[in-house]
């Protein structure tokens, strides 16, 4: 007898099944991951916050907060939960970031699937988001569950909207409800990640295509008005998150001012940062967990991006009646890379593969939706296509699968970053923490070294060098590396603790008084200084040991 057929509802059953088994599979590995030395000390592992788990005075600083230059309240709740379920043991830490990116990959392709009533282009372009190698990054870092869970939220508002829109035809009163629910959830995304500030522009593009309520490209003013003043809440929203976030990152320092990083140089990084993650999307090589800002790109280089940002565009907007998808995939892909892209340029960093989360789902759209289309005008290249994307797909899991084997530590991570970004000053700094941390002081001092010499304005990796260098007993150069970290973060404390420290070491009373004096006008509790200045000045021998 034949085997029966399976129904459309076991089909997309079957279709979910597999994506969340093969996510789960290739990313199973990160169970055995250890927390790294970037971000997830001041997230995680020394974070007394957190760790105190779901108590009431911890959910209260969550939402007071604005460590980290964010201000996002449920993130910092979810790794509190984590905490109280598995205390310090990453395997957990780890595998619930694994499923909120099964979550948000079955959402995609159910919204997908729901909106446009293509099965197999909506199971092809979530699986395309769900294995590609940009990924890692989001789902192996403990720090950024924010990603994962702001998406999660992303996901479940587009079904909401859906649900809206679709109610709405028959003016149903069910619509209230799926809108309300539609703007909490919108809401659940802004105090998980600010970068979801973006959704209420991609909520237009979904009007166009695939929810088609914008026929035919022709944007008649009434229409347009009509779903304008529609979403003013959802607008409303993103002008506060925008404002809060900018002001949280100000605050704490994170921004650069015009004067020290101006608008054309970023402007420059923003259109190369657009060309390199189109780039890093088709071809997945080289990836790192740092990308060092370039200040000086090619002119050339800026300017073939800029076209081919202009030409990929125009050509979008040209073929928007014939090929709506083209139009909703790719603005929806430069539209939510706007907060992150650097036009307000926070940390030190171009660019960042953790920041494709959501812009890359647009690219899959166009991508998938434009070649089902091309070949349908040769039916006999259907199969060749359906055999070109399961290749790709499955290179997509080789790719993530090596990548993933960098992230098993810190020492691993960083080693790999600087062999593929030659030059990249902080992730010296950062693979020296890690040998550090091993017992390895020597190669730590090389790495820091290396550190210095790239950048001597980096502060941290002077004032790392200069601990090594004073454990190893070379007091001078401790001194002199100490010292250029205490001039370039002269509101730290602690560094002109330590100065003082190595000071007193080296025989310099007078230097090391000066240091004590000044930590503890920044830090009037400062006991470890007091105790030393009071040494000082009452002319006891100093301890010869390290403090």
């Amino acid at each position: 007898m034949p085997a029966a057929k399976l129904t459309k509802n076991q089909l997309v059953a079957v279709i979910c099944l597999v994506l969340a088994i093969v996510t789960l599979a290739v990313y199973w590995p990160v169970t055995g991951d250890a927390f790294i030395n970037l971000d997830d000390e001041q997230y995680i592992t020394a974070n007394p916050h957190v760790q105190a788990g779901l108590a009431w005075p911890s959910v209260v600083w969550a939402f007071k907060s604005t460590d980290a230059a964010n201000w996002h309240p449920l993130t910092w709740i979810s790794h509190m939960v984590d905490w109280q379920l598995f205390g310090n043991n990453p395997a957990g830490h780890h595998l619930m970031s694994v499923g909120f990116h099964i979550a948000n990959v079955l959402l995609l392709f159910i919204f997908l699937n729901w909106t446009t009533g293509a099965l197999w282009r909506s199971a092809f372009a979530a699986a395309f988001f769900a294995w590609h190698p940009l990924r890692v990054e989001s789902v192996a870092w403990a720090a950024e569950r924010k990603d994962v869970l702001s998406a999660f939220f992303w996901m479940l508002t587009l079904l909401a909207y859906a649900g809206y829109v679709e109610k709405s035809k028959v003016q149903s009163p069910k619509s209230k409800v799926f809108y309300v629910l539609a703007l909490f959830l919108f809401v659940c995304g802004l105090l998980s990640k600010p970068m979801v500030v973006t959704l209420p522009f991609v909520l237009l593009l979904l009007d166009f295509w695939p929810l088609k309520r914008i026929s035919n490209f022709r944007f008649q003013i009434s229409d347009f008005s009509r779903l304008i003043v529609e979403k003013i809440p959802f607008f409303a929203l993103t002008i506060v998150g925008s404002l809060v976030t900018y002001f949280v990152q100000k605050s704490a320092g994170a921004t650069w001012s015009e004067s020290s990083l101006p608008f054309s140089i970023r402007a420059a990084n923003a259109l190369v940062s657009c060309l390199r993650y189109l780039s890093k999307t088709f071809w997945p090589s080289d990836l790192a967990v740092i990308y060092p800002f370039q200040q000086h790109q090619p002119v050339l280089l800026i300017a073939g991006a800029a076209l081919l940002l202009a030409i990929c565009s125009t050509l979008c907007v040209l073929r928007a009646r014939q090929n709506p998808y083209l139009a909703t995939g790719w603005f929806w892909f430069l539209g939510t890379l706007v907060p992150v892209i650097g036009l307000v340029q926070v940390g030190a960093a171009s660019m960042a593969d953790r920041y494709t989360y959501l812009p890359s789902i647009g690219l899959f759209i166009a991508v998938v939706w434009g070649a089902s289309d091309l070949v349908g005008r040769w039916p006999e290249w259907k199969k060749l296509l359906s055999v070109a994307g399961g290749i790709a797909l499955a290179g997509c899991l080789a790719v993530t699968s090596v990548q993933l084997i960098y992230w098993r530590n810190s020492a691993a991570l960083f080693t790999h970053t600087i062999a593929v970004t030659p030059g990249n000053y902080s992730a010296c700094n950062f693979l020296g923490r890690a040998l550090d941390d091993a017992g390895q002081r020597a190669q730590a001092i090389y790495f820091y070294t290396q550190s210095v010499e790239i950048a001597p304005d980096y502060p941290e990796a002077q004032f790392n060098l200069g601990m090594d260098l004073w454990h190893e007993k070379n007091l001078p150069a401790a001194c002199e590396h100490l010292a250029s970290a205490v001039n370039l973060v002269p509101e730290n404390a602690e560094a002109h603790y330590y100065l003082g420290a190595a000071l007193m070491q080296n025989n310099e009373p007078d230097k090391a008084a000066a240091q004590f004096t000044e930590a503890l006008r920044l830090k009037p509790d400062f006991s470890q200084a007091r105790r030393l200045l009071d040494e000082i000045s009452s002319n006891v021998p100093a301890n010869r040991s390290t403090p």
